[in-house]
């Protein structure tokens, strides 16, 4: 017998579905009033850090809904959004955006962004006519960007749950797929205490491609449909290296002339970790006074702050916003620069990863890998987990305490084949877990081709239901 079709068979069921109708738009609004009351009850935040640090001001108007002008008109060729929001998720995203570029011609790719370090990063790797600033998560931000744009295919990096933006452009009928996702454990607990809202929110995403199995088993605990949950790897490990900048053939240079060695590159530090990097220097210039350390520090904010510490304890500095070619024997060099640590890494007879030697859970491990270089970093690497957990059993990197720091940094400069081992083994590992560029590309097509069935969209109302007004 053929199916029988389904039908509304009682007046009780129209009322249970309007009745759910009216909590999900209920939901969407209490959502959108508490955002705005977080934004208000922060505003002042928000401006000292505009009027101290220059933070945020940019893109300000293309936050709050207005669509930047070489946006406009753009709508008549097939789009796909990439939303990739700081520079992690720009680097790890580029190649994923070259594939789209190169197998769907007929296509262009916009970027967004929501950081001015990943704004300027995207704008060098993908032109600045192709990037924009993300918008706060309103319906009257968001709405313009869908209505100029009309994407067939919405790709998000990581980790973006924003409620409103993903309904606004399912209902615009485009596909949308979360790539190279991941859930802390930091972030754990919150989004499971969430998960009543999630369920409804995580229904608009098409596709979620995890970096690992516990991800992906993460991901269903807290809502996402287990059928259009899959793993895909981790982008970041197909990264190539940078462009390298000027700075680094100068340093090079530099270093040669002046007979700087060893060079300890310590990257993206955070408040509470300089202190400790500088100490060990210290030791390390007992034995090698010609020793140089390139300290970049995580936040433009804290480079004033990192050069007065610098000052005080007495070392000899050279910034690099300053530096004309003084040799380098003997001193710090700081990085007061945004977009070139990964390559100076390169420079490095030992590497560092900061953000692990305080709690805050780490950095990217990758990028002084891709040089082979021998890499330490602290135990609080929660962020980067797996990367670390692999790196460590393949005997790839050195994860110490506070306390170890100084010997480990003594230990390897004094011992080559302990940094050449450290550098071969980083970049098989490296060279072991590529291939989730091609994974993922290959699961975004599948999911255009799909695409192409669905009705046109249509622009995003102005007069949707109350849920989406805000």
């Amino acid at each position: 017998m053929p199916p029988r079709p389904a039908v509304v068979s009682s007046p009780d069921k129209v009322v249970t579905i309007a009745s759910a109708f009216r909590m999900v738009s209920f939901m969407y609004l209490l959502y959108s009033a508490l955002l705005a009351l977080f934004l208000l009850l922060t505003l002042p935040y928000w401006l000292l850090q505009m009027m101290r640090h220059g933070k945020y001001r940019a893109g300000l108007r293309q936050r709050f809904g207005a669509v930047p002008s070489h946006l406009t008109g753009r709508a008549e060729k097939k789009t796909i959004w990439v939303h990739a929001v700081s520079v992690g998720e720009v680097v790890a995203s580029s190649a994923v955006v070259a594939a789209l570029q190169e197998k769907l011609p007929s296509h262009q790719v916009m970027i967004s962004t929501t950081t001015s370090t990943g704004q300027k990063l995207a704008a060098q790797r993908f032109g600045a006519e192709n990037v924009f600033y993300f918008p706060l998560d309103f319906g009257f931000a968001v709405r313009p960007y869908i209505n100029a744009l009309c994407p067939k295919l919405v790709v998000i990096a990581e980790t973006e749950f924003w409620p409103n933006f993903l309904r606004i452009a399912k209902r615009n009928g485009s596909r949308i797929a979360i790539i190279n996702c991941r859930i802390s454990d930091r972030s754990l607990p919150g989004y499971k205490r969430l998960r009543f809202l999630l369920t409804k929110v995580l229904k608009n995403v098409d596709l979620f491609l995890a970096q690992t199995e516990e991800d992906r088993e993460r991901l269903i605990k807290i809502g996402a449909p287990e059928s259009k949950v899959t793993v895909a790897g981790n982008l970041k490990f197909d990264m190539a290296p940078p462009p390298s900048p000027k700075i680094v053939a100068s340093l090079h240079k530099s270093i040669q002339q002046s007979g700087a060695t060893p060079v300890l590159v310590c990257g993206s530090t955070l408040d509470g970790e300089e202190g400790s990097l500088l100490s060990a220097f210290r030791n390390i210039l007992a034995n090698h006074p010609k020793a140089l350390m390139i300290l970049a520090p995580r936040h433009a904010e804290r480079f004033a702050e990192v050069a007065a510490l610098v000052e005080e304890l007495g070392f000899r500095m050279l910034r690099r916003s300053l530096w004309s070619g003084e040799p380098l024997a003997g001193s710090i060099f700081l990085v007061d620069s945004i977009g070139e640590l990964s390559a100076l890494y390169s420079l490095a007879t030992v590497a560092f990863v900061g953000g692990s030697l305080v709690p805050r859970g780490g950095h990217n491990i990758l990028e002084p890998a891709l040089y082979g270089v021998p890499i330490v970093t602290g135990s609080h690497y929660e962020n980067f987990r797996d990367i670390v957990n692999l790196f460590s059993g393949r005997k790839a990197v050195r994860v110490v305490g506070l306390a170890e720091l100084p010997l480990v940094f003594i230990e390897l400069i004094e011992n080559s084949d302990e940094r050449a081992l450290l550098g071969r083994n980083a970049l098989a590992a490296l060279a072991a877990q590529r291939g989730a560029t091609a994974t993922t590309v290959s699961a975004l097509l599948k999911l255009m081709e799909l695409s192409t069935d669905d009705p046109a969209p249509q622009l995003a109302s102005r007069t949707e239901p109350t849920g989406n007004s805000a």
